[in-house]
């Protein structure tokens, strides 16, 4: 068990049935935001397709590693709103919303589900990594099945802050949260899909 951060596809997005898992509530009530907004609808999200390893066209990482170090980090280097904006969010949208979403809607681990957009997620995350000299280029980019959490916790990570010390390489699980919120960021705006916990 444990929580996961995972890529939605369309099925599932688009389904009203929530004891199957599905997200339709969410979806239409986002999609009237939006409208209130003066937006266009979420609506282009890409159907599910099979698993191929290293392919990049669905996410899931999970999260084991204390988060202690990476919180201190987004005191030292975000804003308190900034922080909560970073770890606040129950869902990620390819979307820019400038300002979150709150809805009166359960998710899986609160009483209410809030939306941000990936572009300002991204944002706050490439900072993080900027911040900590995260060598972004040797860190897996797909992030299908667990590629990202094993590479960090199997050893590559070990092996790499060797050879490229900085202070990444000091707190090997705070630069795995870095490295995860700037993944799953790139994730939602390179597939148009949106990322949750579960």
């Amino acid at each position: 068990m444990g929580i996961y951060l995972v890529s939605v596809a369309a099925g599932e997005w688009f389904d009203e049935d929530e004891e199957e898992g599905g997200r339709g509530a969410v979806a239409s009530a986002l999609n009237e935001e939006l409208a209130r907004r003066g937006l266009a609808p979420y609506t282009s999200v890409p159907e599910a397709t099979d698993l191929v390893r290293g392919s990049g066209r669905s996410f899931e990482e999970k999260l084991i590693p204390p988060m202690d170090g990476f919180a201190a980090l987004c005191g030292r280097q975000l804003t308190p709103a900034e922080t909560e904006l970073l770890l606040g969010w129950s869902v990620l949208v390819p979307l820019p919303l400038y300002e979150e979403v709150r809805l009166p809607l359960e998710s899986a681990y609160t009483d209410e589900t809030v939306i941000v957009g990936a572009p300002e997620v991204l944002a706050l995350a490439e900072r993080l990594a900027a911040a900590t000299g995260l060598p972004v280029d040797a860190i897996p980019e797909a992030c299908d099945n667990l590629d990202l959490t094993m590479w960090f916790l199997e050893g590559e990570a070990e092996k790499t802050a060797a050879a490229r010390p900085g202070p990444w390489a000091e707190d090997l699980d705070t630069a795995f949260y870095v490295a995860l919120y700037l993944r799953a960021a790139q994730h939602s705006l390179r597939r148009g899909c949106p990322v949750t916990y579960c």
